[in-house]
Order: C-alpha cells, then structure tokens, then sequence
C-alpha cells in the first residue's frame, strides 16, 4: 500500500511539498479550502497531482496517513480540529524536506525581526563563495520543491514559527534565532511564551557538533535561553562585550570569531546601514564563517550586498524629501528599528491589521522623530489613541495614493516620508510586497 499522504493548502509550501511527496513515490492529494492560484495548479497538473480548491472533502483527508499541513492554516480551522480528532500526523512542509535532503545541510533562520535580511545576506556569501546553495522557505522557493527538483549542498532557509510548529525530526545543522517579539500572538492563543517556545523548536533536534547562533542583546532570547536543553554549540553576537566565540562590535569595528581565522572589519564598509542591520551583519557572517567560508570571501560579500525591495528602501527624492518604503514591517519591533534609524524630521505612514500590538514601545520614538502620522488602514483607533496626544498631525486614508499624497502635503524639504506599517496588510492589499510597489507607483506619480 502506498503511503497516503494529504496536503493542505495549495500555495508555495503546498505544492512544493506536493511535487516532493509525488517524486517520493507516496499517494499524494492537494486540498485548499480557497482557490488555488493558477501558477500552483500548472505545477500540480504538470507533475499529475491530484487537488481540489475552494473546500476540502472531509472523507478523503480523514483517510490519509500523513497530513502536510501549509503555514497559514491555523490550529482552529475545523478542518484541523477534526484531523487533530482522529489523531492522523500532521507534520510542516519543512519536515518533508529534511526527510529527503540526503547529506545537504541546512541553514535556519528565524526571528521576530531581520530574518528575511540575515537570510538572503547569508546567501549572498554562500552564492559568492562559490558554494553549491539555494535561498529557500519564506523567501524564494519552498525548500521542498528545491529539494524535490533541483538539491544543493545547502539550503539557506528563512523558516516562520509556523513552520516550526509541525517539525519532529527537522533539523537545521546551522540555526539563527534573530530575536524574539511580540509577533502573530493571534496564531498562539494570544500567549507570548507559546510563540517563543516556537522560536525555539529550531535547536530541537540539534546535535552537539551543530550550531545555535543568536542575539545575546535580545532580552527575550536570553531569558528563555537559560530554560532550553539546548545540545548544539552556541555562538552568540552582542554590541555589549568583546567575546572568544561568535560575533561583536566594538569601537565601530566587527569582530567574527568561529575558528582561529578571526574576521574583522569596518562596520562603514557594510553596504547595508543603520543599527539593526550590524546585527543582521553579524549573524549572517558568523553563518557564512561556520560553514567554512575564508574571511576574505565574507568580507567582500558584505561590502557588495543591497539591501532587500519593501526592506528600508529607498524609494526616490521629491522635491528635497526623501521616501523610503519599509512595507515589510508588519510588526511593532520592525517599525521600532526604522524609526531609530531615522535622521531626519519624519512623516510616518502606518496601520493595516493589527496583530495585538502594543503601541506603546514606539512612543518615545514617535515623540522624538515623528511629525505626523498618515493612516493606512481600514481600522485606525488604536493608532490614534495611541499616538493623539503626542503627534498633532493625523490623518487616515485607505489606499496608497491617497497616503502618499497627504504625506506629500505634510512634508517640507529636508524630512522623510517612511511607510513602516507596523501591522499586515490584508485590509486593503494582497500583501506587504502589493502594498510596497502601490507606494512605490505612488511616489513616482507625484
């Protein structure tokens, strides 16, 4: 008998995990309760994948032996309560590909914060190394399709906590945890410590010659560090003190220190700027380090990597004010980091849907750098409470033209306009990439 395995969701993860699940001989079907993009359906029919959208049938996902569950469907579908029901495994696209990835290693990172950024900097060392790599997960493909039609010799992944909650026995010979946020608390019974128990899961299986790199001026991450039975090596990276393994900066200078070959160099001659990307820098080259890449080889990569679209990007100058689209910001910690690394008098675009944010831990911030607030979103209050008595110009708009022209408005020579939402996008966008490039369009039509 063939292994019954049925796949929910038919976007990226689904489908990639579709094609590897099919190739690996198992009996595979696609089932998503929305429709499926036409992109994911050619690739299903193309590698004769049986699926259906717009509804699942109950009875065939109740007979599956395995199920894959995608990242975006949450515990309490009643698709899930009643799989949960009969017991069936459930397990995430990533714990099939760890299942057939054969000697390759793989490079984990997660994170409330940076990790799309630490992860394709990662990348870029690896790619100009000379290594045989993909950029995989979040970011790019999904590493089961990679694994399925193209393997590598390592995986650069960008993995969410979601994809971490269906893992048993993935594992990623080199892991990043970024930091630690108040993030998605939606997904997690609105408790903060099963989020961060999520982060986590990716030093689970871990073995004592792996790697656990994290943030050691993460307040969260070192709380919780303390209670993790935590069995790979541990290099950690820190602006707060010199260090003999892992990463730090001191005196404007970044030290990375994995085996007797110490890196050091400028933190001026990163191509990406501003606080949190020294961060970013430092866990990405203490990666590249541990996979045995020449210091040399870093330090060029570093120097020639641009930084990522809707990522702090600089959109153009209009008139003397500069506009910079930072759309991925979808949470309180991201729009923090934007903000501090702001110079200039600063007309902030924010809102969307709000995750359960907590606005106060920009208030200082805001007071100090922000002299108006445009709104985008279709539920503001929480903003304008947050934020009336200290900003007086405030205004809400419900499309991108519409925001950019009331910042326009606002704007006087020498300020910035920084579209840093703080929340999703799903109101009003598709999501963060449709609401960056409407801001984008905007911009240019001014």
């Amino acid at each position: 008998m063939k292994h019954k395995c049925i796949i929910l969701g038919g976007g990226e993860s689904g489908t990639g995990a579709a094609i590897l699940a099919k190739k690996q001989g198992y009996e595979v079907f696609v089932s998503d309760g929305a429709p499926i993009k036409e992109v994911y359906k050619e690739e299903l029919k193309e590698h004769g994948i049986e699926f259906e959208e717009s509804g699942h049938t109950m009875e065939t996902i109740l007979a599956a032996d395995e199920i894959m569950k995608s990242p975006g469907i949450p515990e309490k579908s009643e698709v899930m309560k009643a799989i949960r029901k009969k017991g069936i495994p459930v397990i995430s696209e990533i714990e099939l590909a760890w299942r057939y990835k054969g000697n390759s290693k793989i490079v984990g990172i997660t994170g409330s914060n940076g990790k799309t950024t630490v992860t394709s900097l990662t990348y870029h060392i690896c790619k100009h190394a000379g290594l045989d790599c993909a950029l995989v997960g979040n970011i790019g493909i999904s590493i089961a399709k990679q694994v399925a039609l193209d393997p590598k010799e390592v995986y650069v992944a960008e993995i969410s906590s979601f994809q971490l909650d269906d893992i048993k026995n993935f594992r990623a010979e080199v892991a990043v945890l970024t930091n630690i946020t108040e993030d998605h608390l939606d997904r997690y019974e609105y408790k903060f410590e099963n989020y961060i128990k999520a982060k986590f899961k990716i030093t689970a299986n871990q073995a004592a010659d792996d790697v656990f790199i994290y943030c050691a001026d993460d307040p969260i991450t070192m709380k919780y560090l303390k209670n993790q039975n935590i069995k790979s090596n541990p290099l950690p990276f820190t602006m707060n003190h010199e260090q003999q393994k892992g990463a730090f900066i001191k005196d404007g200078t970044m030290t990375i220190a994995v085996n007797d070959d110490k890196l050091t160099m400028s933190v001026d001659d990163f191509k990406i700027k501003g606080k949190h990307n020294q961060y970013n820098t430092m866990a990405a080259g203490i990666a590249a380090a541990t996979l045995g890449i020449r210091k040399e080889k870093i330090r060029e990569a570093v120097t020639t990597f641009e930084s990522l679209e809707h990522r702090m990007e600089y959109v153009a100058t209009v008139k003397g004010v500069e506009y910079i689209n930072d759309s991925k910001a979808t949470n309180i910690n991201s729009t923090w980091f934007a903000l501090e690394s702001m110079e200039k008098p600063t007309i902030l675009i924010l809102g969307g849907v709000d995750k359960g944010n907590d606005y106060e831990v920009l208030k200082d911030l805001v007071k100090e750098k922000v002299k108006a607030i445009v709104c985008l979103g279709l539920d503001n209050r929480k903003i304008h409470e947050a934020f009336g008595d200290t900003v007086a110009l405030m205004v809400n708009t419900t499309n991108a033209e519409d925001a950019v022209k009331a910042a326009y408005h606002f704007a006087e020579k020498g300020d910035v306009v920084l579209l840093s939402p703080a929340c999703a996008s799903f109101d009003l966008f598709k999501n963060y990439e449709d609401r960056g490039d409407q801001f984008k369009k905007a911009v240019r039509e001014l």
